[in-house]
Order: structure tokens, then C-alpha cells, then sequence
């Protein structure tokens, strides 16, 4: 029997003044009927553009075949017309995007928008296709079905609009299902239950996944097979046993040795100082003020009642689910949130929600999450590293060389200092906005998520730089993460949030040995690739004996 899809010697040309001449090159490939092939690589590897030339979405202006076969169903399908595409996308071939919010129609009811799907493809008349979204909102375990279907995107959390994306997607019962990176900025619970919900789809309809990842935590929970590229080549595949535990390539290993392991190394942590800064029933209630005319309107405590200290030179990761009120404290601990309740002191000094003594700000600098929403596009990097430090004192000339310092610090040029954010990558932009928290000389950080988004080689390298700056500059840390392998990296003490409470605090190794609470084990038990990671772990410990 023919594989489903059948790819050979498949080039995809850049276009004219780009870093290389081919996103794609001389690649081979084969997906088995009912297989999970997991295609694995860092940003820039090909895997979004293989996909994309698969389900025929390659901007044509920028990017075309140039040389190579793909065969869908013994059918070559790589110069098809768009007209024939449409037949198979979404029919026979589903595709679920790495960033939901940006791939559903804000305007339209998710409900509206799972109809479209079948609508498209002849799902019957208004009525079967009605009863047809319900049927696969239930499929997708979203909760409330007969109400969230007429809820608009924004609505939804980060995991249920996921759940849309693959209600959309496998609407039509598909033979291929494409997964782009879909749990990538996903909480590890979140992570695990869209990971068995694909398997499950995986085992009722027979399809064939080709699932994009970058974490091989992942990969050992769902693959049956590993394909690995690197700069538009495959350089290693074969089935996901033999490359987990052998890897042939440098490359490979280096991308398994990147992710983080959940174990806390004792020897490198630190004795937290004398309190630095101390949280006292912090509370905080969001509340709907759409509506306010409403006696009852919605209300979301963010934070209730959060007692929390940091030590001079120690490092807290804060760690819990989307919307458990880790940024939210965050927030208020940088100035960027008031509180309603409770009180927020730093260096024996009170602190005033967002009407702050000017003094202190400069010593408390916070690192986001998305670091391409947090530069300003229109300002080059000179302006956005020295900016801050000229408003609060420091001459021109002083910021400059504070900025040139910083740049090389972080792993970058100085010739960066002219370029906007545009042109650097995800890890370089995280680099860019550490270094702008740095100018100011903070006495505390707050990292919000820095590394959630980023390729495992690159977030090991962004944690190596951070604790590196934090032992080197004495800095206290608030490590704000959802992953329990990332915060046993990084940090000396781990706290974990839960609808807005503090239900752990102890030590590295307590929390990830000897957990106190069931939501923490839970977290635990959902980390990826964890039976994986443990023989990993044994493996490693034997060679080193």
C-alpha cells in the first residue's frame, strides 16, 4: 500500500536577498496511513514551510516550488491550482495553526466559524451542520457546548480556542491532520490534555498526523515516527524510540540536551538573603465593566490574599496555570497593576501600587513574555535600550557605552544598536529586552514567561544567560513560568498558584520530589516526556558513574 503523502527531493526557493537560497532543500519524506510523524527542528529549520507546501499555503510571491514531488493519495499535488487545493484543504487535509487567536475570525462566533468549515465542503443543510458543531464541540471536550459555540474568540481561553482550531480542523473527517506547533505556549496541563485529545481524534478516525514541535518531551509522548531538520535539509529520522534514545546526529543530541530536566541541582543553588521583597494579602478583583449597571456583574480574583518574600540574590519561580495571577502579581509588583488589598514592600520600602516614588522603579525592571509586542517597532534598538536610562539621569554618552556593554553582554553585536526588531530573531528580541531591563542596574527582575515561546536550544540559552547575569550582578529574580522543567533550571525556591492563592512554597527539591498539594503533582504528572526524561535521567547518571 502507497503512504498517504509521499514526498521527494522537495526544494522551496527564498526569495532573492534572503540569508539562503532555498526554506527547503532535496527534502524526502513519507507519512503512513494512521502515524504520528513528528517533524522536530529549530525556527527556521523549513518544518512551517514543508507544511505549508503540503496543505498548499505557501505565499506564492514569496515563496515556490522549485524542484520535487508531493503525493497525496499517489496523486502529485504540488502544482495543482488553487481552485483544487481548496477541495482537499479542510476536506481531506485539516490543518491546526500555532497561534489560535490569530487564525480565528475575531468577528465571528466560534460556532459560526466550525459551520463555515462544513459549509465549504457540502456538510449538509443548515440543521446537520448545526448538530454537526455541537457533535465536535463535545468531541473537543469544550465545556458548555450548547453556550461557548455562540462565544466570539477573545472569549475563550488559550486552550479552548485551541480546541476550536481542531474542531475546525477535523470537521470533515480528514486523512491528514497538520499540527503547527499547537501546544508551544500552552500550560503543561493544558499541553497534556491537547496532546491526548489528538492521539484519542488519532485512534477514532484512523488519520495521519504530521505534528511540528520543537520540544522532545513531546515527541516521546505522541510519536511514532521523528523526521529532523536543520537549516531546510532532513538530517535524521526514523522511529521515535530509536532517535530518543540514539540519536546519529550532533544535532539531534544537542536539541534532546536542551531540554530542560525536572531536577533541581542543589549544589548550584543559593541561600536566600534577608528578605528583599515582601507580598502581604495582596488581593485583586477584575470586574466586567462592560455592563456596569448590573448589580451582579462578573468578577475574576486574580490574586486572593498572597503572602510571598524574596530574598537578596535569590531566585522565585512563580508557577501555575493561565490565569492562576501570576502575571497579575507580576504586575503589581513592577507598577504596571494596583491591588485592592494587602500591602507590597521592597528594601523595607513601601510600595504603592502603580503611584510609585520615582527612585524607585529604575530597580525594579521586568522582562516580558513576548518580546516582539513589548518593542517598540518603530524605534531602533539604540533608542529602546538607552531611552529609559537618559529619562531617569544617565548622560547620552554613559548610555551608550551602557548599551554597547549590555548588547555584548546578551550575545549580541553592537552593530544591533541600529537595527529595528524587526530583523532579529525570537531569541535575539528576548536577548534585546533583557538587556533593556538591565540598563537601569535593577536591584529585581521580573520574567514574565521569557522563554515560553522560544525553541528549546534557544531557551536553554536564554536560562544559562539569565542565571549567569543573576550570579554575576547578585540580582533577585521572580521567575514567572507554567513549566516546572524550565523553573528547576533557574530557581533556588518554586511557589505555585492556583486560582489566584499560594498553595506550595518550598525549596527546588521539595516541590519537585515531595510535592504538599494535589495540584502540584498534577502539574508534575503533566510535564511531557516525563517517563521518557526519567529513563533519560538514569541513562545519564549511569554513564557519569
Amino acid at each position: 500500500m502507497t503512504a498517504l503523502v509521499e514526498i521527494d527531493g522537495l526544494s522551496i526557493a527564498l526569495p532573492e536577498h534572503a540569508d539562503r537560497a532555498l526554506a527547503v532543500e532535496d527534502v524526502s519524506l513519507r507519512i503512513e496511513r494512521g502515524e504520528v510523524l513528528c517533524l522536530v527542528g529549530e525556527s527556521g529549520s523549513g518544518k512551517s514551510v514543508l507544511a505549508a507546501a503540503i496543505a498548499g499555503l505557501l505565499p506564492s510571491k514569496q515563496l515556490r516550488i522549485a524542484a520535487g514531488a508531493i503525493r497525496f493519495d499517489g496523486r502529485d499535488i504540488a502544482g495543482i491550482s488553487e481552485a483544487s487545493f481548496r477541495l482537499l484543504r479542510g476536506k481531506r487535509i485539516g490543518f491546526i495553526f500555532q497561534e489560535p487567536m490569530s487564525a480565528l475570525n475575531p468577528v465571528l462566533t466560534i460556532g459560526r466559524q466550525i459551520e463555515e468549515t462544513l459549509a465549504a465542503h457540502g456538510g449538509g443543510d443548515r440543521k446537520a451542520r448545526t448538530a454537526r458543531v455541537l457533535e465536535l464541540a463535545r468531541a473537543t471536550r469544550l465545556p458548555d457546548p450548547e453556550t461557548i459555540i455562540h462565544r466570539y474568540p477573545h472569549q475563550l481561553s488559550g486552550g479552548q480556542r485551541q480546541r476550536v482550531m481542531i474542531a475546525m480542523a477535523i470537521a470533515n473527517d480528514p486523512d491528514l491532520l497538520i499540527a503547527d506547533e499547537p501546544t508551544t505556549a500552552l500550560d503543561v496541563t493544558t499541553q497534556a490534555e491537547i496532546l491526548r485529545l489528538i492521539l484519542e481524534i488519532r485512534e477514532r478516525l484512523g488519520l495521519a498526523i504530521l505534528f511540528i514541535t520543537h520540544d522532545f518531551g513531546v515527541v516521546a509522548d505522541i510519536a511514532d515516527r521523528v523526521v529532523v531538520m536543520k537549516e531546510g535539509r532532513v538530517i535524521e529520522s526514523g522511529k521515535a524510540d530509536d532517535v530518543l534514545e540514539a540519536p546519529s546526529q550532533p544535532y539531534t543530541r544537542r536539541l534532546i540536551e536542551a531540554v530542560p530536566v525536572l531536577h533541581a541541582n542543589e549544589t548550584d543553588r543559593q541561600d536566600a538573603g534577608e528578605p528583599f521583597l515582601v507580598v502581604r494579602g495582596l488581593s485583586k478583583t477584575y470586574r466586567d465593566r462592560r455592563a456596569p449597571w448590573r448589580r451582579q456583574a462578573s468578577a475574576t480574583r486574580a490574586l486572593d490574599g498572597v503572602d510571598l518574600t524574596i530574598g537578596r540574590g535569590e531566585t522565585v519561580a512563580l508557577v501555575g496555570e493561565s490565569g492562576s495571577g501570576k502575571t497579575t502579581l507580576g504586575q503589581c509588583v513592577v507598577g504596571l497593576a494596583d491591588w485592592d488589598e494587602g500591602s507590597l514592600s521592597f528594601d523595607g520600602r513601601d510600595l504603592a501600587g502603580t503611584t510609585r516614588e520615582r527612585t524607585l522603579r529604575p530597580r525594579i525592571q521586568m522582562v516580558f513574555q513576548d518580546p516582539f509586542a513589548s518593542l517598540n517597532p518603530r524605534h531602533r534598538v539604540r533608542r529602546i535600550l538607552t531611552e529609559a536610562a537618559i529619562v531617569n539621569g544617565l548622560s547620552r554618552e554613559r548610555a551608550e557605552e551602557s548599551m554597547s556593554r549590555l548588547l555584548v553582554r546578551v550575545g549580541l553585536d553592537p552593530s544591533a544598536a541600529d537595527r529595528f526588531p524587526h530583523a532579529f530573531s525570537g531569541g535575539q528580541r528576548q536577548r534585546i529586552g533583557l538587556a533593556r531591563a538591565l540598563m537601569l542596574e535593577p536591584d529585581l527582575l521580573v520574567a514574565d514567561e521569557p522563554v515560553s515561546a522560544l525553541d528549546v536550544s534557544i531557551q536553554a540559552q536564554i536560562l544559562d544567560l539569565l542565571a549567569e547575569i543573576k550570579r554575576d550582578l547578585g540580582l533577585s529574580m521572580l521567575f514567572i513560568t507554567h513549566d516546572l522543567r524550565v523553573a528547576s533550571a533557574i530557581a533556588d525556591r518554586i511557589v505555585v498558584m492556583q486560582s489566584g492563592k499560594i498553595v506550595e512554597d518550598g525549596s527546588a527539591e521539595q516541590v519537585l520530589t515531595r510535592p504538599g498539594s494535589d495540584y502540584a503533582r498534577a502539574l508534575l504528572a503533566a510535564v511531557p516526556g516525563l517517563s521518557w526524561e526519567r529513563s533519560r535521567s538514569r541513562i545519564d547518571r549511569a554513564a557519569a558513574e
